[in-house]
Parts: C-alpha cells; sequence; structure tokens
C-alpha cells in the first residue's frame, strides 16, 4: 500500500538520482566528424581536378586543394619535415584530447563537446597526412576577389570546438 500523498490526492514519489553520462560518450562526435569529413575530402577529390573551382554561392565556392603545411597552409613550402611533425603532434594531441574528455565532470555538456569536436578534426587532418602527405581542403570562402584560405570539415569542427572551448573558459570563471 502507497503511503498517504499531501492533499489534493496526488501521491509523492521518490525520485530515483539521475544518472549522468560518462563524458566519453561524446567520442560518438568525434567519429561522426571523421566520417563527414572523410565522406566530403573523398568526394571532392573523387570528382574534382586540382584547382578546379565550382561556384556554389556568391561567396563560396568548392575548390580542390592540397595544403601540405599547418592551419592556413603555415609551412606549406617547407622541405617535408612537415609531414611527420603534424601527424605525431595530431596524434599527441588526440591522445591528450581523449583523456581530457575521459576526465571531464559527469553531467558537463559544452566542455566534451568542444573537445570532441576538436578531435574528430585533428584524427581527420591526420588520416589525411598519413595517406595523401597533405590535407584536402576544398571550402573556399571569399568576397569578390578577397580570398579566405581554403578549409575543411575537420577545420570547421577543429574552430567550432575551439570557440566552445572559450565560451566555457568564460563561463566558469563566473560561475
Amino acid at each position: 500500500m502507497a503511503a498517504p500523498g499531501p492533499p489534493g490526492g496526488t501521491e509523492r514519489r521518490a525520485h530515483a538520482p539521475v544518472q549522468r553520462t560518462h563524458p566519453a560518450a561524446w567520442l560518438w562526435l568525434s567519429l561522426a566528424v571523421i566520417g563527414l569529413d572523410q565522406a566530403t575530402k573523398f568526394l571532392v577529390a573523387r570528382f574534382f581536378e586540382l584547382f578546379e573551382r565550382v561556384e556554389v554561392l556568391r561567396v563560396l565556392d568548392f575548390t580542390l586543394l592540397h595544403n601540405t603545411g599547418a592551419a592556413f597552409s603555415m609551412l606549406a613550402g617547407a622541405s617535408g619535415w612537415q609531414r611527420p611533425f603534424f601527424i605525431v603532434l595530431g596524434l599527441a594531441v588526440s591522445v591528450m584530447l581523449v583523456v581530457w574528455i575521459w576526465r571531464a565532470p559527469r553531467g558537463d555538456k559544452l566542455l566534451p563537446l568542444a573537445l570532441a569536436l576538436i578531435l574528430g578534426g585533428a584524427i581527420g587532418n591526420v588520416i589525411d597526412r598519413v595517406i595523401h602527405g597533405y590535407v584536402i581542403d576544398f571550402i573556399h570562402v571569399h568576397w569578390g576577389a578577397a580570398y579566405f584560405p581554403a578549409f575543411n570539415i575537420a577545420d570547421s569542427a577543429i574552430t567550432i570546438g575551439a570557440v566552445l572551448l572559450i565560451v566555457d573558459a568564460f563561463r566558469e570563471k563566473r560561475a
């Protein structure tokens, strides 16, 4: 028999403790980023010639480019040392990110989201460097003749993750 509830006939139920998902559950997002990144790069490499440009919008082109350097093609003209360097760096950062995600407090959402996006992007670009020796970039934003350096889905995930990481840091300072 149930214990009598408060007046008005509503029964009082004990609430079970809320189970918080382990932050490692966010790793599915990293896998999704890697899959989307590699799929789009495969399609662009399959159907575009190097430097071929297709206008998508007045401010957006798809252009197949090979980036042997870092962000914004920095170090692209280096003698070749950058390939193994960026592979090792990307793998080291990826291990660090997995550990960071694993140790994030249960119930936290913004931090593991940010880290999972960065992790997926980092691994997506490492895969390119291992397989091709360069990163495939194809998203080319411009305003008139002023072009922003080309990028890809992995770069976008890294950028969004970095912004969310900064937001999370500022949010924690206020709390």
